[in-house]
C-alpha cells in the first residue's frame, strides 16, 4: 500500500504497482512523458497535445471540464490525475468512484516542485522527477539573475473575448507575470474576472497588452480593438502554455520569457 497526501489535502492510497494512468491534465500529461511513464498513460483528454503523438496513441476520454466517464471506467485505470483549477469538483468525485484520484493545486513554482516530487514517489521515478527538478531550478536561477535589473512593467494578460477576460489574482500566470517582473493592473481583481474595455485606463493604464494564444485565439483585430482603449500600450501575442503549463513545460519557459523581454 502507498499513500500520499495529494495538493488539496486529500489521501491517496494505492493497493498495487501503478500500471494505467488517466490524466485529465494536459501540462500534468506532458510531465509524465518527461518522467519516462508513456507507456504507463492509457487516457487523455482532447487538450493533450505534448508531446504531439501522444493524442494518436491514447485514448481520448472527453476535455478537461467534461469527461466520457463510460470510457474512463473501461480503461480501468490504477489512478486517475486531475487538478483543482483544470477539473471541477463533480468530476474530481466522479474520478473517486472509479479509482484512487490524485488532485494538484498549482499557483506557485514551489508548488510546481512538489507536484513533480509527488509524482516521483507516486510513480517510483524517483531519480527521473530529481532530474527534472535539478534542471528547473538551474533555469529558474538563470532567469532571476537576468530578470534581476529590468525594469517592472505594468500589464493586462487577456485569455478570453466576448466577453473580455483577464488573468487577476490567485492564479499561475499571476505568479509567472510577476517572476518576468510584470505588474498586473488586475491584480486585485480574483482568478480570471471579466472587464470592460473602456474602464481600463481607470483601472491601471497598462504599458503592455498581453493576448494570449489559448484559450482564446486572438487576432490582430482583436489587438486593434483593445488598443483604442489604451494609452499607446504596446500589444504582444505570447505563448499561454509558457504562461500557465506547469510541470516540465517550464524548462523551456524561462527561455522564451528571456527572448520575450528581448521583443518588448
Amino acid at each position: 500500500m502507498k499513500t500520499i497526501i495529494d495538493q488539496i489535502g486529500r489521501s491517496v492510497s494505492i493497493s498495487q504497482p501503478i500500471k494505467r494512468i488517466v490524466s485529465l491534465v494536459p501540462s500534468q500529461t506532458e510531465l509524465l512523458v518527461d518522467l519516462g511513464l508513456e507507456d504507463l498513460i492509457v487516457g487523455t483528454t482532447k487538450f493533450c497535445v505534448h508531446p504531439a503523438h501522444i493524442k494518436s496513441t491514447k485514448e481520448i476520454i472527453g476535455g478537461t471540464k467534461n469527461i466520457k466517464v463510460d470510457k474512463i471506467k473501461a480503461l480501468k485505470p490504477d489512478i486517475i490525475l486531475c487538478n483543482k483549477e483544470e477539473n471541477t469538483k463533480e468530476i474530481v468525485e466522479t474520478c473517486e468512484l472509479i479509482a484512487p484520484t490524485h488532485v494538484s493545486n498549482i499557483y506557485t513554482l514551489n508548488d510546481v516542485k512538489e507536484l513533480i516530487e509527488q509524482y516521483g514517489k507516486l510513480f517510483s521515478c524517483r531519480t527521473e522527477s530529481k532530474r527534472i527538478l535539478e534542471k528547473l531550478q538551474f533555469k529558474i536561477i538563470g532567469f532571476k539573475n537576468f530578470i534581476a535589473n529590468k525594469p517592472k512593467k505594468k500589464v493586462a494578460y487577456f485569455i478570453w473575448r466576448n466577453p473580455w477576460m483577464v488573468a487577476g489574482d490567485n492564479n499561475f500566470i499571476n505568479h509567472i507575470l510577476q517572476l518576468n517582473h510584470f505588474e498586473n493592473i488586475y491584480n486585485n481583481k480574483p482568478r480570471y474576472p471579466e472587464i470592460e474595455l473602456k474602464k481600463i485606463r481607470l483601472e491601471g493604464d497598462p504599458e503592455l497588452i498581453l493576448l494570449s494564444s489559448e484559450p482564446y485565439p486572438f487576432k490582430e483585430e482583436h489587438a486593434f480593438e483593445i488598443g483604442r482603449f489604451t494609452h499607446h500600450a504596446k500589444t504582444i501575442f505570447v505563448d499561454g502554455e509558457m504562461f500557465s503549463w506547469y510541470g516540465s513545460r517550464l524548462l523551456k519557459a524561462f527561455d522564451y520569457f528571456k527572448q520575450l523581454h528581448q521583443r518588448i
